[in-house]
């Protein structure tokens, strides 16, 4: 397997609303991000992966973007801008921007002149149609709920948007448009970034027509005709070809719905497309089959057999993203471990499960200090587009049940991750001196990172030693993969294995002491223990406390 720097990195991705506000308007900004870049390089962390800052009427916050070269008012300018690069550069770490090239803003230039008449040279630049007797174009849903089609008066026809009506998709079949897009990426890598996190990069091709989905229902999801569509390898690899290819990058391509399969092709070991991809089959293990709000338990077993099956199929031919939350998620001690009694231990077992993984672990903000889900008491406190159309759609329009639609959102909402970073104990966390854009969660008194700095058990600490390691451990970044303990209910664990060395990964998912038995194999009287969550790890060989995780390196 081929050696490379984004392999054997750490990515921590920062939402800049939500960081670091510097000027006391609520909303965090590129200052902000500077002040605190000591905190980060103490980390340990290798690469910042910046969610979009650039010129945006915010109505998706940011992922509507209607000027690529320019950066938002409320972030800064251009210079603040400049300004973190270089002191990223400065500290040894690298800058990793948000590209978002499935769609613009339709206040985007483009859009404005697209939309003015059906001869307008940009008009071919977005996927406008006329609809069928009185009817949309076609039957698809938007991610966002509600139609994907947004009937336009000017002159008459409808434009695609499979996000908010506010964000057209372009249209990628043609080729002056994917030049722009290429000549955009251009101006950025010269100016300096180092790679891009490409914002649901694999709905750019849709299947040529774009059918309704069979069996009539006014509305439906039709995702098979426009996830991984027909051309869009050949436009990766062209857009490889023409940019990717004549940089030090790293490339990381968000893609729904793609198969282990999918993601061999995406994310080829050759590097003819892309690194790597997130892949969302784990985020998936807690919806039931209405989809993300039909919020059901996760099971261990499955969580297993999806992990194992993305390592196993992409070894030697491509390479993992790892991660348990971002920006779309909810926070990940409160899905996947205990953020009440055992807070601490299931951070750091969660830490230490995805980071001892083959792939490129991604940290999200807040992760390191163990932030939490929110439960905020009114659907006014919400900000997030997502969940105010659901809500709209379900209860006001639908009659579903308030509470158990309020339920899955404190379970489900994006705006748990979207709380503002907790600094400290001071008013709004010490996250701004004016009102924040979003409420800080409550519990910021206790986690916070003036807290975590000060106490050396800390969760901050404990990812550090985790990256630490990384460094330290090829065996961490290269070595392959294997379940042990299949069966096990409460324990998941793996082993890693490059040449003669291996290690031994053992986390507890559960509350309760769970006993083991190693294959024997795996000679573990003559170990040492690499890293774990509790003080006194030896007492019990055969037996994990609860939320527990210990790494062996077997002699």
């Amino acid at each position: 397997m081929e050696k490379n720097w984004w392999k054997e990195s750490v990515v921590y991705q920062i939402y800049p609303r939500s960081f670091k506000d510097s000027n006391g308007d609520g909303i965090g900004d590129l200052k902000g991000i500077i002040s605190k870049l000591d905190y980060l390089k103490g980390l340990g962390v290798d690469v910042i992966w910046l969610s979009p800052v650039y010129e945006s009427p915010n109505d998706d916050n940011g992922y509507d973007i209607s000027d690529y070269q320019s950066i938002m008012d409320e972030f800064g300018t251009m210079e603040d801008w400049e300004g973190l690069l270089d002191g990223l550069h400065v500290r040894g770490m690298k800058l990793m921007m948000d590209l978002v090239v499935n769609h613009t803003s339709d206040e985007h230039e483009w859009f404005v002149e697209s939309r003015k008449s059906k001869d307008n040279p940009y008009r071919d630049y977005y996927i406008w149609r006329t609809g069928k007797d009185g009817n949309e174009p076609n039957n698809w849903t938007s991610f966002f709920s509600g139609s994907a089609w947004q009937h336009d008066d000017t002159t008459d026809e409808s434009y695609l948007h499979l996000f908010s009506k506010k964000q057209p998709d372009l249209n990628w079949e043609n080729p002056v448009l994917r030049e722009e897009i290429y000549s955009m990426m251009k101006w950025w890598l010269d100016k300096g970034v180092d790679g891009f996190r490409m914002d649901v990069i694999n709905l750019i091709s849709k299947e040529e027509g774009l059918p309704s989905t069979p069996g009539g229902k006014k509305y439906d999801w039709g995702g098979d005709y426009f996830m991984n569509g027909p051309r869009v390898h050949e436009y990766l690899q062209e857009m490889n070809t023409e940019v990717l290819s004549k940089y030090d990058m790293m490339t990381v391509g968000e893609c729904p719905g793609a198969s282990p399969q999918d993601a061999a092709r995406y994310a080829n070991e050759e590097g003819t497309e892309l690194n790597m991809i997130f892949t969302f089959e784990h985020m998936d293990l807690d919806s039931g089959p209405g989809g993300k709000w039909d919020v059901k338990d996760w099971l261990l077993a499955d969580l297993k057999q999806v992990m194992t099956k993305w390592q196993k199929d992409l070894e030697g031919r491509g390479w993992n993203s790892l991660y348990l939350n971002n920006h779309d998620q909810p926070r990940m001690v409160s899905r996947f471990g205990n953020d009440k009694e055992y807070r601490i231990e299931s951070a750091k077992m969660l830490a230490t499960f995805l980071h001892m993984l083959q792939g490129t672990p991604y940290i999200y903000q807040g992760e390191e200090l163990g932030m939490t889900n929110v439960e905020f008491d009114s659907l006014k406190e919400y900000n997030d587009i997502e969940i105010q159309n659901m809500y709209r759609e379900k209860v006001t329009e639908g009659g579903e049940d308030h509470t158990a639609i309020m339920e899955a959102i404190y379970r489900k909402g994006r705006d748990n991750a979207r709380t503002p970073m907790q600094w400290d104990d001071s008013e709004h966390a010490g996250f701004t001196t004016g009102t924040p854009w979003l409420k800080v969660n409550p519990n910021y008194k206790e986690i916070n990172a003036e807290n975590a700095l000060k106490d050396s058990a800390s969760i901050y600490y404990y990812y550090r030693e985790l990256n630490l390691l990384r460094k330290e451990h090829e065996i961490i970044v290269y070595g392959t993969y294997d379940l042990i303990l299949d069966d096990h209910e409460q324990i998941y664990a793996y082993t890693r294995t490059l040449g003669e060395e291996k290690l031994v990964i053992l986390c507890n998912f559960t509350g309760e002491n769970a006993a083991f038995t190693l294959p024997e194999d795996l000679h573990f009287e003559s170990s040492s223990l690499l890293i774990g969550n509790y003080e006194n790890h030896l007492v019990e060989n055969g037996k994990l406390k609860p939320y527990e995780a210990r790494v062996y390196k077997l002699n």
